[in-house]
């Protein structure tokens, strides 16, 4: 017979879960917030894509022949980085890997498969916008893309891929479990 932790809560000695697992309800607000991120980078491609009149009219779509980086980083980006994010706006280079940065992550986080490859490709895009407008207009230092930025990194650390998404699916694939880094 098993000894009884005597500092053990009385829920604590019914229920057996993983070290690190969330409870039920954590697992699904987790969910819903990767969802909720995949679906905003997921968008901002769609909308640079083709134009839907939200952050891109249908004249400046890439389908059209505009540039998804050109207006941001030549128009609305400041402080001591304007310069460089200016020399490379519109550079084909620069538009492909923005586009392909914003339709890899949105797909991984929405399908909850590659997440770890996709929060640190985000997390790195987002801390590269918030550079390009330092200092963040309402407060000294921290803004929503470095809050971002973290949640998707602490999503990928708790597998919230796997609730509501192929991450538990995509675990069990033998090129997942001999290479982590694709979790």
């Amino acid at each position: 017979m098993e000894a009884q932790n005597l500092h053990a809560r009385p829920s604590d000695t019914h229920t057996r879960r993983t070290p690190g697992a969330a409870p039920a309800a954590g697992r699904w607000v987790l969910a819903v917030l990767r969802l909720s991120i995949g679906w905003i980078f997921l968008w901002a491609f769609l909308d640079k894509l083709f134009g839907l009149g939200f952050a891109t009219p249908a004249d400046g779509a890439w389908t059209a022949g505009g540039s998804p980086t050109y207006g941001f980083m030549a128009e609305a980006a400041s402080g001591p980085f304007a310069g460089l994010y200016g020399s490379f706006a519109g550079a084909v280079w620069a538009d492909w890997l923005f586009m392909a940065g914003l339709l890899g992550i949105g797909l991984a986080f929405l399908l909850g498969i590659g997440m770890r490859i996709a929060a640190a490709a985000g997390a790195l895009m987002l801390v590269l916008m918030w550079t390009a407008v330092l200092p963040p207009p309402n407060n000294p230092f921290m803004d929503d893309h470095l809050v971002m930025a973290l949640a998707m990194v602490a999503l990928s650390l708790l597998n919230a891929g796997d609730t509501a998404g192929l991450g538990g699916w995509w675990s069990r694939l033998s090129l997942v479990r001999r290479v982590p880094a694709l979790r």
